[in-house]
């Protein structure tokens, strides 16, 4: 079993969709975050950006990934470049192109490249998403590198904050209603047990929203629309009823923008690796 090289740079037919003020706000509650800039409508949480362009991702994973491997599939990584920040009513049309593959002796790494434009074709926002399929390795690697955000383990020294934020132990539900993520191993325990996990876990997305509210409050004075690049790794599950501390460290300036590696622990586990953000300097 393995993927179709021959589909690699493949792109998918636009889908549009509205950035709804009141889910807006939903999926700000539902991933703990109490952000004025939220509440208020001003923007939306930048990790809500995966929420429109899911039809997109979906087109070509269906058209990639095998249905028996499915059920095999996890969310290895998440790149995501802001170039406009997100604003509740904003529309997004979003194309889909199979980006790369990458074929190991545990499985196979394929990354996804979405790019989003607002109506007057402005790009808003583009993305990586790298999709693991355990056990799929069979088949050719191919496509080019993605954007590195590995992390430099020269900036442990340069710790500059860290921040905690509780895992409720309804959070999974009300982020599957806030997100419209509806996989199983997120709300039905008896599922989650009979896939090898101990129960329930935490969406991926939803960590990477708090390791985002975590930079946007440490770093970023509280500014969403500062932040110009987040990309993480998802090592470990995180579980209901957990803390997730995300650590920051400064890793210098690049072209305009302020650097910073990240890395966040639940029940003292990593959960989130190679974590990167770009900050705007501020005004």
């Amino acid at each position: 079993m393995a993927l179709p090289v021959d589909k690699l740079g493949k792109t998918y037919d636009e889908r549009t969709a509205t950035l709804d003020p009141d889910r807006v706000k939903a999926y700000a509650a539902a991933t703990n975050d109490d952000n004025e800039a939220y509440t208020s409508g001003k923007y939306a949480p930048p990790v809500f950006g995966v929420v429109p362009t899911w039809e997109a991702v979906m087109m070509a994973a269906a058209d990639t990934i095998p249905p028996e491997a499915l059920m095999m599939v996890v969310h290895g990584e998440q790149d995501m470049h802001f170039h406009q920040p997100l604003v509740p009513g904003m529309t997004l049309s979003t194309t889909a192109e199979n980006y790369s593959f990458r074929v190991g002796r545990s499985g196979t790494r394929a990354t996804v490249k979405l790019t989003s434009k607002d109506d007057s074709g402005n790009v808003v926002l583009e993305q990586y998403m790298t999709s693991f399929i355990r056990g799929m390795s069979d088949g050719e690697s191919g496509g080019p590198d993605k954007p590195d955000h590995s992390f430099d383990e020269a900036v442990r020294g340069n710790k500059v904050g860290e921040f905690t934020i509780h895992v409720d132990d309804d959070q999974t539900y009300r982020y599957r209603d806030a997100s419209g993520d509806q996989m199983p191993i997120h709300v039905d325990d008896d599922f989650a047990k009979s896939v090898g996990l101990p129960g329930i876990i935490a969406h991926g997305l939803c960590t990477m929203a708090m390791t985002s509210q975590a930079v946007i409050k440490s770093v970023a004075g509280g500014d969403p629309a500062r932040l110009k690049r987040l990309a993480v790794r998802f090592s470990k599950p995180v579980f209901p009823g957990n803390d997730v501390v995300t650590t920051i460290y400064d890793a210098g300036a690049r072209d305009g923008r302020h650097v910073y590696a990240f890395e966040a622990t639940s029940n003292g586990d990593t959960v989130i690796k190679d974590g990167l953000a770009e900050v705007a300097e501020g005004s």
